[in-house]
């Protein structure tokens, strides 16, 4: 592509087009942060034409809007595509369309709340405490399996087995049925990206009808032989006058898969990355096993693994004079919010013991993430572990990120002891 002129650089200014934003740019994947910085500089909020898209860029903006009434994940409880002057998704598209839609992420009160609340009891304080001791001895298993190798890939040999085991379990999915459940969720994820290619498209849906049609089954199954895990619990709760359809229950499950581990695995191997990036602190943290519960907050928010969260305007809002019509789409840019120097000191310095961290990597409001408890003992088990038994880990390659920008993560992350 030519280098603009100066007509063309007068035009980009007045839509918002900021150069330095690019979420096809591999620079930009690779620090999206600077760019960033010059948002929160240009205004409260910036229209993106690429992507027909409002990005709102600050901590204040971004956690108020997440709170907004007149903003929902959906539009479909109030408007049809057209009166809300969006176009429907294609017809191939259905089966992603049906399971996503369905889940508790993607819906408005009265659904949400109602889904939300059956869901919530197995999410509770005391439920997620229990999990601690399962949670802590598979992180230990893991950790001495990649230590005894003398190092490996710290995404697949422990970030990625750890979160998706905890998950599979309280869904009650059988250990031998596994195996298909990250490469399921990574297809399905794709399409959360800005502008998914019809080759993401398809792998979606391809894996939104193989998960679907292996939940049916189990569905069916834990109906006959009911079980103490969740899928059963969501039978039972069916059964005794809660309305929650066959397709809930399925986009459900499907749903907590994917939210349980997707943010857990990016938090991991993007945190490990800063780490090693970070000498210092990897010093201090290893010289101070008491640093690991501020570490994990730190590390989610210094490289975001959910870097962008989008909302539908169902009522015109104004935001710093602009009004941001109904129809209209908002980009919270987490990542953003979380480096935003109003709020936290020095943003783009890594600090392992930042006492005041408000970041907001696990949304808030209604959609607050259900399982960020359980995220954060899993993010503590897997670094305590690997503290403990793995005190020489290094670096053993230069990481390459993932060409994604709303999910961030790395394709891999080689050690060595």
């Amino acid at each position: 592509m030519a280098a603009p002129d100066d007509r063309d650089r007068d035009h980009d200014r007045a839509h918002g087009l900021d150069l330095r934003f690019d979420p096809w740019d591999p620079a930009f994947l690779a620090d999206p942060y600077p760019a960033y910085a010059e948002l929160r500089e240009r205004g409260r909020v910036t229209y993106y034409e690429p992507t027909d898209q409002w990005l709102v860029s600050r901590h204040a903006d971004v956690s108020a809007l997440l709170r907004e009434r007149r903003l929902g994940r959906t539009y479909q409880h109030r408007f049809t595509h057209e009166e809300f002057g969006r176009t429907a998704p294609p017809a191939e598209h259905e089966p992603f369309h049906t399971l996503n839609d369905h889940g508790m992420l993607d819906l408005e009160p009265p659904d949400h709340t109602r889904i939300r609340r059956l869901v919530s009891k197995a999410f509770t304080p005391r439920t997620v405490e229990q999990l601690k001791p399962y949670v802590r001895k598979l992180a230990g298993e893991l950790v001495d399996r990649l230590a005894q190798e003398g190092g490996g890939d710290l995404l697949t040999d422990v970030a990625e087995p750890l979160p998706v085991a905890v998950i599979a379990e309280m869904l009650g999915i059988p250990e031998s049925d596994r195996a298909p459940l990250r490469p399921w969720s990574a297809d399905i994820c794709g399409m959360y990206e800005l502008s998914p290619s019809q080759e993401t498209a398809a792998k979606a849906v391809r894996a939104s009808v193989e998960f679907s049609e292996y939940l049916l089954e189990l569905i069916a199954e834990r109906r006959k032989e009911p079980g103490e895990d969740l899928i059963s619990g969501l039978i039972a709760a069916h059964d005794e006058g809660d309305r929650l359809t066959e397709q809930e229950m399925i986009s459900t499950a499907v749903l907590l898969l994917n939210a349980g581990h997707e943010a857990t695995v990016n938090a991991t191997v993007n945190g490990w990355w800063a780490l090693f990036r970070n000498p210092d602190q990897l010093a201090a943290l290893r010289a101070d096993h008491s640093l690991v519960p501020s570490a994990v907050e730190e590390l989610m928010r210094y490289d975001t693994p959910l870097q962008l969260f989008e909302r539908w305007v169902l009522d015109d809002i104004e935001i710093d004079g602009t009004v941001v019509p109904r129809g209209a789409e908002i980009a919270m840019l987490f990542g953003s919010a979380n480096h935003d120097p109003a709020v936290f000191a020095d943003p783009d310095r890594l600090d392992l013991g930042r006492a005041d961290n408000p970041h907001i990597s696990f949304s808030a409001g209604i959609h607050y993430c259900i399982g960020a408890p359980l995220a954060r003992i899993e993010l503590a088990a897997s670094m305590a572990a690997l503290l403990e038994k793995a005190p020489t880990l290094a670096l053993a390659a230069e990481p390459r990120r993932k060409p994604n920008f709303v999910i961030r993560g790395l394709e891999g992350l080689s050690v060595v002891l």
